[in-house]
């Protein structure tokens, strides 16, 4: 294997500017993406020759403090309001109004090594001509102010014939910490009444948008009014079929049981921000998470990591 460490300016890396935030761009064998540094936010993917996987709304702003709209942002050390978290979860945080989806989306990460793989003796191609990205963000006990523990986050994206994320969090503390997390994954579609999902058949779900009502799932996922769930007891393989762009997306994840599965219609995106009144259409989130019950509880010196593979069958 040949192996290209990382350096300022290596084949097929970028380092650009949108606005307030540095990004990076990517282009190897198999894709093309943009990351930024804030939140180590995947923004964009894009196997070559296809439409994009990963969704980015046209309205993006590119500001320093607040998350693009799209992408992969990354939800910890909770997950949604921390109200409707487990008591464990609430208990780690002081203050009071704090912000949705946790602290590091809107946080600058570090760039710490970007490595080439050029393999082509490998069987496996999805190993072939691979990018691997590793961003890396430390919390401060000292000076953490709303979650006051010592963790370090890693955050590793590859990118081959799939794009693999892996998410590891390390408490470098000396108490247990508990937290929610997700991968909140922005999928591209042609027209969100022309997909459905599969995998989640017969699963328990709460239905956000109905009093968090807990029911069961009556065959495949699909879309006719706004939808915010959360699955449990999910397997590691869900199949998202798109019948627009003649094309199926494969879901697997690793050390996660819990998926969220949203899309805003036509109400809500009246309201959100960085975002089109009407491309609800063309996007639908199928979040890799531990949220609820499949929260993560991790003892000091130890690890835990939450991982997500994207592939187009």
């Amino acid at each position: 294997m040949s192996q290209l460490q990382a350096s300022p300016s290596p084949p097929g890396f970028t380092l650009r500017q949108r606005n307030e935030l540095p990004v990076i761009e990517i282009n190897n064998a198999h894709a093309r993406a943009t990351i930024a540094l804030q939140g180590a936010q995947l923004l964009e993917y894009t196997p070559h020759g296809q439409q994009p996987v990963i969704w980015l709304s046209e309205q993006a702003a590119y500001q320093r403090g607040q998350s693009v709209r799209g992408g992969i942002p990354i939800c910890w050390p909770w997950f949604g309001a921390l109200e409707r978290n487990p008591e464990p979860v609430r208990a780690m945080t002081r203050g009071t109004d704090l912000p949705a989806h946790g602290l590091v989306r809107s946080l600058d990460w570090a760039l710490r090594r970007i490595d080439q793989q050029h393999d082509h003796t490998q069987q496996d191609t999805t190993q072939q001509d691979t990018t691997a990205i590793t961003f890396g963000h430390i919390t401060d006990c000292r000076s953490q102010q709303h979650w006051p523990h010592c963790a370090e986050l890693e955050l590793e994206i590859r990118m081959g014939r799939s794009l693999r994320l892996q998410l590891t969090t390390r408490n470098l503390g000396a108490a247990l910490i508990t937290l929610t997390q997700a991968l909140h994954t922005y999928f591209a579609v042609s027209d969100i009444t022309a997909v459905e999902v599969t995998g989640l058949e017969q699963l328990r779900y709460i239905d956000t948008l109905d009093n968090w009502r807990e029911t069961a799932q009556a065959g495949s996922v699909r879309f006719t009014d706004e939808t915010d769930r959360i699955y449990c007891d999910v397997p590691e393989r869900l199949v998202l079929h798109d019948s627009g762009w003649h094309r199926r997306i494969e879901i697997r994840t690793r050390h996660s049981s819990s998926a969220v599965v949203w899309n805003p219609w036509i109400g809500k995106s009246q309201r959100l921000s960085q975002f089109a009144s009407d491309a609800w259409r063309g996007m639908v989130c199928i979040e890799t998470a531990n949220v609820l019950e499949d929260s993560v509880a991790i003892e000091p010196a130890a690890a835990a990591s939450i991982a997500l593979e994207i592939t187009l069958l």
